[in-house]
């Protein structure tokens, strides 16, 4: 059943997500590109679009001027070149001083004089670099040159706005997606963990009824055979142990309650229970940093849940044959260092982000929850964090977790 399960669940999504995360972002890309590239396309029409009216405006003007020496180029610029409410045009003489202008926005707010022939000026050279100015040739009856117009002219309006519309559209989307992302992951990680502080008050729950019944007869047998004290001692020290494990997961969800406890007893008293339960042939030692005296907030049934999770791995990891070292350091800002370094077989670097993801587990008949509730543990209970520090394959592993000093 739990195989049935794990290949249902874990097994078949799990190498799922990671394509499915690149194909969205694959699409999304997709879409990006596309849209900026067919705005483009059209932001080129409609900028050769321009470029064809301002060359038949210039084409018309020469040609009316031609007709007649007394030809009043403001009023032709009025006729023909008032056709055109979007793109911003200056004419100027032949020395490039501004005569007329159409579409410029802020002009008309300047009042005639040099402050707006200032302007104007400003705005020649600002349309030099957008486009190279359309020349109008003067000529007489006899086609002998007099003289030159020329007409300078940018981008209208409208054509800037459709060039960077993609790039602030996608931003946009980009700003919802992301909003997006993480609201959905909030209520994500909100009923992740309902179901675990359920599944933990389940579990403390079910083992409640049990536990009694077994603390009883233990008190039943203690008075039906006095003379058999020792294995019933160890009969409670067993139901001890499950009234501890029952407190833990009855304590999953609720806010716990951090003392400051010296960190190396507590871990020698951790390693005390583990290492009559571990293999003979697996050594376990403990060391403190530059003293013994070092204390942490902590809630110590929670904590030594944690360090019996990473012992167990370890000890897994080494196939019942090697050691476990616990060190016990001051760190920066006020922190206490505790690294856990076994000598197993070690993790791939490629599997080391994803020790303490829910289901990833190397064991045929693991769940790959122990990692994920010790992450859990440290990090939303004590405020802390763990991550793998090192790891070599066949030199084994050093877990290290930051606690508040």
């Amino acid at each position: 059943m739990k195989k049935k399960f794990k290949e249902a669940t874990g097994n078949t999504l799990a190498p799922l997500r990671p394509h499915l995360k690149w194909l969205v972002v694959g699409f999304a890309v997709f879409i990006s590109f596309g849209s900026i590239l067919y705005t483009n396309s059209l932001v080129e029409q409609i900028r050769e679009r321009e470029q064809r009216q301002i060359e038949i405006y210039a084409s018309s003007l020469e040609f009316l001027a031609n007709e007649s020496e007394n030809v009043n180029f403001f009023l032709i610029l009025d006729q023909i070149v008032a056709a055109n409410h979007s793109i911003p045009v200056i004419l100027t003489d032949e020395n490039e001083r501004p005569e007329d202008y159409r579409n410029l926005i802020g002009a008309d707010k300047i009042k005639e004089g040099a402050a707006r022939m200032q302007f104007l000026k400003a705005e020649v050279e600002e349309m030099k670099d957008a486009h190279p100015p359309i020349e109008v040739t003067l000529k007489d009856d006899q086609d002998n040159i007099y003289g030159y117009k020329y007409i300078f002219y940018k981008n209208s309006f409208l054509l800037n706005q459709l060039r960077y519309y993609p790039y602030i559209q996608l931003s946009v989307i980009a700003l919802f997606g992301i909003v997006t992302f993480m609201i959905l992951n909030y209520i994500r990680r909100v009923e992740q963990d309902r179901v675990w502080v359920g599944l933990a008050k389940e579990t403390a729950h079910q083992l409640g009824t049990p536990l009694s019944s077994l603390m009883a007869w233990s008190e039943y047998f203690k008075g039906l055979y006095p003379d058999q004290q020792e294995p019933l001692l160890e009969f409670d020290k067993d139901v001890d142990r499950l009234k501890v494990i029952t407190d833990r997961f009855s304590s999953i969800g609720s806010e716990p309650q951090l003392s400051m406890l010296n960190l190396a007893d507590a871990i020698d008293e951790i390693i005390m229970y583990l290492q009559k339960r571990l293999s003979t042939k697996i050594t376990m030692t403990v060391t403190a940093f530059p003293n013994r005296d070092i204390n942490a907030r902590i809630n110590q049934s929670l904590f030594a849940w944690v360090i019996e999770n990473i012992c167990k791995n370890a000890a897994d990891a080494m196939e019942g044959k090697g050691s476990i070292h616990i060190s016990i350091l001051r760190a920066n800002e006020g922190r206490i260092a505790v690294d856990i370094q076994d000598t197993g077989k070690g993790i791939p670097k490629s599997k080391i982000k994803n020790v303490f993801r829910p289901g990833y587990t190397t064991k045929k008949r693991g769940w790959g929850l122990g990692l994920t509730l010790v992450k859990r543990i440290v990090e939303q209970y004590h405020g802390g964090k763990i991550f793998v520090k090192q790891s070599e394959i066949n030199k084994g592993t050093t877990f290290r977790i930051y606690l508040n000093g």
